[in-house]
C-alpha cells in the first residue's frame, strides 16, 4: 500500500510529471526481457535499495542524484530510467535532470511497487 504523501508533495510531483518522459513497469521488463542494456537508476534511500532493488540498477538517492549524476553518466543523452518506491520521487528527480540538460531522462509510473505487485523479480545483491 502507498503511503500518505502530503498534498504540497503530490502537487508538486504531479506537476513534475507533466514535464517529463514516463513508461510503464511492463514496458521496463519488456525491453529488458528483450536483451536491452538499460541504465536503470534507483532513487530511493540506500536503506531502502539495500533492502531489494531491480536487478541490474544503480543507486543514486535522490538527496545526491543532482551532486552525483554527472560523474555516473556524463553522457547528456543517455538514456536514464529513474524509479523509486512509487514513482513521484523518480518524477522530481527526472525533472531536475531535465533542467541539468539531460535529454533522454525518463521515470517509471508506480516505482518498484508496481514492480513488486507484478511479482517481477527484485534482488538485494
Amino acid at each position: 500500500m502507498a503511503p500518505n504523501h502530503s498534498p504540497k508533495f503530490l502537487a508538486i510531483a504531479h506537476d513534475a510529471k507533466k514535464n517529463i518522459k514516463e513508461t510503464t513497469v511492463l514496458d521496463v521488463k519488456s525491453r529488458l526481457d528483450k536483451g536491452e542494456k538499460l541504465l536503470l537508476i534507483d532513487v530511493r534511500e540506500e536503506s531502502e535499495f539495500a533492502t531489494d532493488h531491480i536487478p541490474g540498477a544503480i543507486h543514486l538517492s535522490k538527496g545526491v542524484i543532482e551532486r552525483d549524476i554527472e560523474l555516473a553518466v556524463p553522457d547528456l543523452a543517455t538514456e536514464i530510467i529513474l524509479y523509486c518506491g512509487g514513482g513521484f520521487r523518480s518524477a522530481l528527480s527526472a525533472e531536475n535532470l531535465a533542467r541539468m540538460g539531460y535529454s533522454n531522462v525518463i521515470s517509471m509510473d508506480g516505482g518498484i511497487r508496481v514492480w513488486r505487485e507484478n511479482g517481477l523479480p527484485l534482488t538485494s545483491h
